[in-house]
């Protein structure tokens, strides 16, 4: 249903105020009365009508004024005004004007003119209100837009900070699924993979430090595709190291498996990086040490720079079995070794003394991956 406009009218004479709301009741519109200019200000400020006739000799507050504190007003500043008036000469129109009126319309008036006037002017601010509420609607959903893309601004960096750690595909999932809960403190059971460069402090104290970044370069970027496809975490970066956990945040039941798969696949292509490093006497190789058990990992550091880690003796055996790993050469340590030994092909290493280890310490050697068993083939039929 369409909303009847609503028409002030001003007047100071009781039978123009009738006269005015018969005609404009009889025309469709909703009045409302002022008998002086005090009461139409109070009344027109508190609750804008759609159109003002206003009449300009008044006792308390004539028309002109009235006229320019509604223009002054923010909520009436549009409010279109028709002033009735018996004057009707150039200056009291050019008044009005100055005043903000819209229109006139002297007195005695014609029906026809007031229809004519009333009905030109409520068009106009139906146009007006049609374009303030699209100027709002656009407002509205520029806003919605400018929270919308900064969300997803959030959410990039959110996911490039995640990449930092964890494939790209794992960090998707991890955004979705929540990145405050990613970095809140727990403890889990990992396994741990420890790489470290064979003979690469030399090299870079004799290298030219282009040389020295290409070859690092060279290093992370296997390792990181690897390290991507067997879904590790990547813990932190020691220059010519790196550390590597399985099981979170993403957990899976073979992450021992796992992280000595990882371990043989990163040996096998160390072999041919090293072989062309060593045309400029560049590192022998990788060593790797690995080890499984509990750890307690989430964020660690300040407001302004976190990093995603774990901590326990389980990452410092890593290490130290990897500072006993010659080039080329796989170390476990004794609670890996039970989960994969079905899997893989190796031997025990006479017992390591490592630092911080009262005693010395089991380890094994993990030489290559067995073939995954296949099928026995069917016996053939009797003939």
């Amino acid at each position: 249903m369409t909303r009847r406009a609503r028409v002030m009218v001003v007047d100071d004479e009781a039978m123009n105020q009738r006269l005015l709301s018969d005609l404009l009741s009889a025309l469709g519109h909703a009045v409302t009365l002022a008998s002086g200019g005090q009461q139409a200000l109070a009344v027109a400020l508190a609750d804008p009508p759609d159109l003002l006739l206003l009449d300009v000799l008044m006792p308390d507050l004539d028309g002109f004024e009235v006229c320019r504190r509604l223009r002054a007003a923010p909520q009436t500043q549009l409010l279109p005004i028709v002033m009735i008036t018996t004057l009707d000469t150039r200056d009291d129109r050019v008044r009005g004007i100055e005043a903000g009126a819209d229109d006139f319309l002297s007195k005695p008036f014609q029906r026809a003119e007031l229809q004519a006037r009333v009905s030109s002017l409520l068009r106009v601010k139906a146009l007006y209100d049609e374009v303030a509420r699209q100027r709002q609607t656009l407002a509205d959903w520029s806003a919605t837009l400018e929270r919308r893309v900064q969300q997803k601004v959030r959410e990039v960096e959110r996911l490039s900070q995640l990449k930092r750690f964890f494939s790209p595909s794992l960090a998707e999932r991890l955004l979705a699924d929540g990145f405050e809960t990613l970095l809140s403190s727990r403890r889990r059971e990992i396994s741990v993979l420890f790489i470290d460069l064979r003979g690469f402090t030399a090299f870079a104290e004799r290298s030219d430090a282009e040389r020295v970044m290409a070859l690092l370069r060279e290093f992370h970027a296997a390792v990181g595709e690897q390290v991507f496809r067997h879904g590790g975490t990547i813990e932190r970066f020691t220059g010519d190291g790196m550390m590597v956990f399985f099981n979170d945040p993403d957990p899976v039941p073979d992450h021992a498996l796992r992280a000595v798969q990882l371990a043989v696949a990163l040996r096998d292509s160390a072999l041919v990086l090293a072989a062309g490093w060593a045309v400029d006497g560049g590192p022998e190789g990788v060593g790797f040490g690995l080890s499984k058990g509990i750890a307690t990992i989430g964020a660690i550091g300040f407001s302004a720079r976190l990093d995603y880690a774990a901590i326990g003796t389980v990452t410092n055996l890593a290490a130290r079995l990897c500072a006993q790993a010659p080039a080329g050469e796989i170390l476990v340590c004794d609670a890996l070794w039970a989960d994969v030994a079905p899997h893989v092909q190796g031997q025990a290493v006479p017992a390591l003394e490592l630092k911080g280890w009262a005693a010395a310490v089991p380890a094994w050697r993990v030489d290559a991956l067995r073939p995954p068993a296949t099928s026995a083939p069917a016996a053939p039929s009797a003939a």
